[in-house]
């Protein structure tokens, strides 16, 4: 029975954390489309500026988060820290399905809606949930 509640455990860790992700980038989205509609077009900018932007970005949210769930989602199990990676891999794998469907039916996007800058945005949540929940 433990290893079946250890399973468990670790599924529920890993599901939560991808929702908190995926409704907290969702929020963001909506805020950054709105801005980018409200300042004009877009201009070309660094990859990599723009990926250390969206890791501050998600950093600061994963912050903001800890003012209301100060505390994990879940118990910690075993396998602690594993939502690290498989959160972030998760949340980009579907902001880049987003960002597909959306430029399938000619609608506009923002960098977040790529596989590399969802999971830089969700690792910087992630990590700083794990190092600062208690």
């Amino acid at each position: 029975m433990d290893l079946l509640e250890l399973l468990l455990g670790f599924l529920v860790e890993i599901f939560l954390e991808f929702v908190v992700e995926v409704v907290a980038e969702a929020v963001f989205v909506f805020l950054l489309t709105a801005i980018t509609e409200a300042l004009g077009p877009r201009e070309s900018r660094s990859p990599v500026l723009a990926g250390l932007g969206y890791l501050l970005l998600g950093a600061t949210t994963g912050g903001l988060s800890l003012l209301w769930f100060p505390f994990p989602l879940v118990h910690p199990s075993r396998f602690h820290g594993i939502s690290l990676v498989v959160s972030p891999l998760l949340t980009g794998f579907l902001r880049a399905v987003l960002g597909s469907t959306l430029r399938k039916y000619n609608k506009r996007t923002v960098k977040l809606e790529t596989f590399s800058y969802g999971f830089v945005f969700a690792f910087g949540m992630t990590l700083v949930r794990f190092l600062f929940a208690h």
